[in-house]
């Protein structure tokens, strides 16, 4: 059902990418810069985004500006409080992959809200399960609830340098927005507008037997 083209973060040299600033998955051109810097030769490039025209900066193979997190966009049917800690964590990231955690921890924590539910974070994940809800989701409810959890009270896990671990729990997050209310939106959206009254009757007395 979803025909999204998955995020592609930024990377050095790639003919294509997801924009750090249009966001848009689209052709990158690149162009070098030569520099001199106490004696030694060194290359600055420029990468052009043929989508919003506007340019990044790299040096030694590291963007330089704008300053961008690496994390993919939030899903755009999350809740804006949602999408503003999200955001914030993403601001961080690269500083802090520890604080980041955190803040998406705050994050599951309202989308369970979202979900329908109103209790300790645990407590809501597992009313969810026992309506239902799909083991892969829950696992990763499980995952961010407890890896940022650790971030504030460190135990098992140390991810004060852990990118990577932050960053996947970005994708995590997505990942149960998707599952959760986007197809669930879609489904619902194509089911109501292009099913036939008399079809839907004759489904719900199917179902009512």
């Amino acid at each position: 059902m979803n025909n999204k083209i998955p995020y592609t973060p930024p990377k050095y040299q790639k003919s294509a990418f997801n924009c750090p600033y249009c966001n848009a998955y689209a052709r990158q051109d690149w162009h070098n810069l030569w520099n001199r810097n106490r004696g030694m030769l060194q290359i600055t490039e420029i990468c052009y985004c043929t989508h919003c025209s506007k340019y990044s900066i790299w040096h030694e193979e590291q963007m330089i500006y704008p300053d961008y997190s690496g994390a993919e966009p939030p899903n755009e049917d999350l809740e804006g409080a949602i999408r503003s800690d999200y955001e914030e964590a993403a601001s961080i990231l690269q500083k802090s992959p520890r604080g980041a955690a955190a803040l998406l921890r705050l994050a599951i924590q309202k989308l369970c809200n979202q979900l329908g539910e109103k209790s300790d974070i645990n407590v809501m994940i597992g009313n969810l399960v026992k309506k239902g809800l799909p083991v892969r989701v829950q696992q990763a409810l499980d995952s961010v609830r407890v890896i940022g959890n650790e971030a504030v009270h460190p135990g098992e896990l140390d991810l004060k340098d852990d990118i990577e671990t932050a960053d996947k729990l970005f994708k995590l997050i997505n990942f149960i927005a998707e599952k959760m209310i986007t197809e669930p939106k879609e489904v619902e959206k194509i089911f109501n507008t292009k099913v036939p009254e008399t079809k839907k009757k004759a489904i719900e007395a199917r179902d009512t037997k």
